[in-house]
C-alpha cells in the first residue's frame, strides 16, 4: 500500500488510520516521578469523539486464523500473559522460518507474536468481514490475502521507487529482521511479485503490515491494508475502458473526461508520465476514480447523497497520484490514496505492454467508523463479549461492555544522542502489551548548559476486559524504567 513521501501517508493502505500527535508540553517535570493512584474515567468515549483523529492522514499471509475456543469467556476474562521480557535471541523464527539476529534487527518479540493471527482471515471479524464487502464490489478481481509479511527491502522499497533516503526506509519506522529483510510496511511490496506472473489484470491484495508508531486509540504497530490493481493492453485501452461494466453503469464517456469527478485535475505538480500520451493517462485515471466511487458509496450506502472529494497527492510508484476523502458525520475523513501506476514498475515486471492503476486504503480505519469501534486495541481482542457482535456481512454498531477505570503513570528520563519516541513505544509494548492505551509526551525541556534533552511521558494503562490494580500497573511502570534504562541507555529522572 502506499506510503507517500510528503505526508508519510501509505499510500492506499496507510492512509487510513490517524497521524496524531496528542501530547502538549506543561511544566511537570516535578511530577514525573509521582504514582497515581487509578482515575475512574469511565467507558471509552463514542467513535464520533475520535473522528477528528480518523480524519488526519498516518504517515499509511495463511497461518490458521484464531478460532473462539481460544477466545476469553465473556464472564472470566483471563488475565493478560506475562511478557517475555527476554531478549530476541539469536536464532528466532516468524511463521515457521529460521532468521538469525544482526545488527539491524529491531523486531520485536511482541511484534513477532502478532504474525500468525491474520484477522483478516478470521470469519465474522469486522476487519474480514470489510475485506469481503470490498472484494464482492470487485467481482472481476482475483483476491491474494496470504503472501509472507517477511519481504525483502527490495520488494519493500527499491522495487516502489522509494528514494534512499525516505523516511519509510529509517529503522525507526520500520522493524527490520535483518539488514536485508523487513515485516512488510505495506501491501504494496508484493505487486512487482503479482504483476510479473501475469496471471491476473485486476487483483486486490489484503494482508497484515507493521510500522513502529505511537502508542493511542487509532494508532497500532500491526494493521491490516488491501491493495486493488487494475491493468489494461495499452493497444486496447479505450476498448477495455469503456466497455467495463462500472463504466457502462456511471454513465461516463471517453469525451466527458473526469466532468463526474469533483476535486483535484492534471496540473504541472500532478503530472501525466512522460511514458503516456494524455488520452491514455485520462482514459486510466477516470476508470480509476470511477471504480473508486462506486465502491465507496457502495461501502456508505447508508448516505445516498455522500460526498466525495479528491485531493492531489504524491506517492513514489504512481502519477498522476490522488488521495479520496468522503464528509462523514460533518467531517472530511481521508479513506485511500492512488494513482496511475509508474510505467517503469510495469516495464520491470514484465508488463511493458499494458498501463494500470492502483488503490490502497486501511481495513481499521474503515472498520473503526462502519462499526463504531472506538479503540484499535479492540480488533486484536479475543473477548467473546467483542467478538460475538459481529456477524459475516453484516454492519453493526458496536455495544461497549467494559467501564474499566484508567491508570496513569509518568515517567522522565534524559535522551540519549539517536534516541526516537518510536523505540519507547516499543518497550512499552513489550511490557504492557495491549493494556497500554496510550503514550503522550507531556513535556520536553532542553538544559541549558548541557544542552541534555530531558522528555517526560504519560502511560495510561487500561485493560478492555477487567480492572487494573494500581500495585499491578506499578509493577509494569517499574520493569518500563528498568528496560528503558537497559536497552535505550536513558537517564531516568
Amino acid at each position: 500500500m502506499l506510503r507517500p513521501v510528503c505526508r508519510r501517508t501509505a499510500m492506499a493502505a496507510a492512509p487510513l488510520a490517524a497521524n496524531v500527535r496528542t501530547g502538549c508540553c506543561r511544566n511537570v517535570r516535578a511530577l514525573c516521578s509521582a504514582r497515581h493512584p487509578p482515575t475512574n474515567t469511565g467507558s471509552p468515549p463514542p467513535i464520533a469523539s475520535y473522528l477528528p483523529y480518523l480524519s488526519s492522514p498516518r504517515r499509511f499471509l495463511s497461518t490458521p486464523a484464531a478460532t473462539l475456543q481460544d477466545s476469553a469467556s465473556p464472564h472470566h476474562p483471563p488475565s493478560p500473559p506475562k511478557p517475555d521480557l527476554k531478549a530476541l535471541p539469536n536464532k528466532f523464527t516468524i511463521l515457521g522460518r529460521p532468521y538469525t539476529r544482526h545488527a539491524h534487527t529491531n523486531v520485536t518479540p511482541t511484534i513477532i507474536s502478532k504474525t500468525d493471527r491474520r484477522l483478516h482471515l478470521q470469519p465474522n471479524h469486522p476487519i474480514n468481514i470489510l475485506k469481503r464487502r470490498i472484494e464482492s464490489h470487485f467481482p472481476s478481481f482475483t483476491p491474494i490475502d496470504s503472501l509472507d509479511p517477511v519481504v525483502t527491502t527490495q520488494q519493500n522499497f527499491d522495487s516502489l521507487l522509494f528514494p534512499p533516503d525516505h523516511i519509510g526506509r529509517a529503522a525507526t519506522d520500520t522493524y527490520y529482521v535483518n539488514a536485508n529483510q523487513v515485516l512488510r510496511t505495506h501491501t504494496s511490496a508484493h505487486q512487482a511479485e503479482v504483476l510479473r506472473r501475469r496471471e491476473d489484470e485486476a487483483f486486490l491484495l489484503t494482508a497484515d503490515v507493521y510500522r513502529r508508531d505511537e502508542i493511542d486509540v487509532s494508532h497500532y504497530p500491526v494493521f491490516h491494508q488491501m491493495e486493488g490493481v487494475r491493468t489494461f493492453s495499452r493497444s486496447e485501452l479505450e476498448r477495455e475502458v469503456m466497455q467495463d461494466p462500472v463504466m457502462k453503469d456511471s454513465g461516463s464517456s471517453s469525451s466527458s473526461s473526469s466532468s463526474s469527478i469533483q476535486g483535484a485535475v492534471l496540473s504541472p505538480t500532478n503530472p501525466i508520465q512522460p511514458a503516456h500520451t494524455r488520452t491514455d493517462a485520462l482514459l486510466v485515471d477516470l476508470h480509476l476514480r470511477t471504480s473508486l466511487e462506486s465502491m465507496v458509496r457502495s461501502l456508505f450506502r447508508e448516505d445516498p447523497d455522500l460526498q466525495i472529494r479528491w485531493i492531489e497527492a504524491y506517492f513514489p510508484f504512481t502519477s498522476p497520484s490522488w488521495e479520496m476523502e468522503v464528509l462523514y458525520r460533518g467531517q472530511w475523513l481521508e479513506l485511500l490514496g492512488c494513482g496511475v501506476i509508474q510505467q517503469s514498475i510495469l516495464d520491470s515486471s514484465n508488463n511493458a505492454d499494458r498501463v494500470g492503476w492502483a488503490f490502497g486504503l486501511g481495513l481499521e480505519r474503515i472498520a473503526m467508523v462502519m462499526f463504531d469501534i472506538p479503540d484499535i486495541r479492540l480488533f486484536w481482542s479475543r473477548d467473546e463479549r467483542f467478538l460475538n457482535q459481529f456477524k459475516a456481512g453484516d454492519i453493526v454498531k458496536f455495544q461497549p461492555f467494559s467501564k474499566f477505570p484508567v491508570c496513569y503513570k509518568d515517567i522522565s528520563f534524559w535522551c540519549p544522542d539517536g534516541f526516537h519516541d518510536n523505540d519507547f513505544a516499543d518497550i512499552v509494548r513489550d511490557v504492557a502489551g495491549d493494556m497500554a492505551e496510550d503514550v503522550k509526551l507531556i513535556d520536553k525541556f532542553q538544559h541549558p548548559k548541557t544542552k541534555k534533552t530531558s522528555r517526560c511521558f504519560r502511560i495510561n494503562y487500561r485493560s478492555m476486559d477487567r480492572t487494573c490494580t494500581n500495585e499491578e500497573v506499578d509493577q509494569i511502570q517499574d520493569q518500563v524504567r528498568r528496560l528503558a534504562e537497559e536497552k535505550l541507555g536513558v537517564e531516568l529522572r
